[in-house]
């Protein structure tokens, strides 16, 4: 499985670690950069980048998947997530790492190379790229309204017990 990594400055070491780390696992890790510390680099050039390769890949049928690092994550996953049909999931247990593929499908995740130890997020990566996606209806379910609204800009309806709770415009 081929294994996208962008980052910014902030994610850089992690990065490198990951990329040793993901060979000796047998994955084919593919660098988006940085490739040399600048303290000043913005995360979005690499990031979106990293993103756009595991949806193009994906759309092929291949298997592969995301890892984007910043500081605290926030801002990289936030910009993976702009690309289009990517999900991306800021991990920060390995609780939250196991269920962002087996309940979200994830395909890319987001850590925070200043947030915890470089053993624990290095888990944390391990444990999503192990981790499948479990198929239940009720995640399926959820993953294609998702889907439906970053398609199309149409919400999701109301279930019956939210009609007439909420908001004038939400009761059409």
């Amino acid at each position: 499985m081929r294994v996208h990594l962008g980052c910014d400055h902030a994610g850089l070491d992690l990065k490198s670690h990951l990329i040793g780390r993901l060979t000796e696992l047998g994955y084919e890790p593919v660098d988006h950069g940085p490739f040399v510390y600048d303290a000043l680099d913005d995360y979005p050039v690499f990031c979106i980048r990293a993103a756009e390769a595991v949806a193009r890949e994906r759309e092929a049928g291949l298997d592969s998947l995301g890892v984007v690092i910043g500081g605290s994550g926030n801002g990289e996953q936030m910009a993976a997530n702009k690309v289009a049909g990517i999900r991306c999931a800021l991990v920060h247990s390995d609780e939250t790492a196991r269920l962002a593929r087996e309940h979200n499908d994830a395909q890319v995740v987001a850590v925070g190379g200043r947030m915890h130890p470089l053993e624990e997020m290095t888990r944390f990566v391990e444990l999503f790229l192990a981790e499948p996606f479990s198929g239940e209806e009720r995640h399926a379910r959820r993953i294609g309204q998702l889907s439906h609204y970053e398609e199309t800009g149409q919400r999701p309806p109301l279930p019956d017990s939210a009609v007439g709770l909420g908001p004038a415009e939400d009761q059409d």
